[in-house]
């Protein structure tokens, strides 16, 4: 039997473990950045992060394997809007995604 995170029918992440994994990747992304983003910042991105996430979780959950297409989302919904949050070149702050989640 394969493992549960590659079942069709693999239960919903918990809303807890969204927001570590978001947390998690901004972390990541922002240590690739190599530039200081402000605490306040950086909680004001992963508060807008995680409604995203929230709000398409079903296809984000139906789509979890290809971590390509997941990073071509995440350009498109969370990208501008973090750059602009966060003062930073929306074409750093994608690359720096991409490298830190791996697609």
């Amino acid at each position: 039997m394969p493992p549960i995170s590659n079942r069709k029918d693999a239960p919903l992440p918990t809303a807890r473990g969204i927001r570590r994994a978001c947390s998690k990747e901004l972390y990541r992304t922002v240590k690739r950045l190599k530039v200081y983003v402000p605490e306040d910042a950086l909680r004001d991105g992963e508060a807008l992060y995680y409604r995203k996430v929230i709000s398409n979780l079903i296809w984000i959950h139906e789509n979890r394997s290809n971590r390509k297409l997941l990073c071509n989302w995440w350009d498109e919904n969370v990208r501008d809007e973090l750059a602009e949050l966060w003062n930073v070149d929306a074409e750093h702050l994608s690359n720096a995604f991409r490298d830190a989640f791996g697609g």
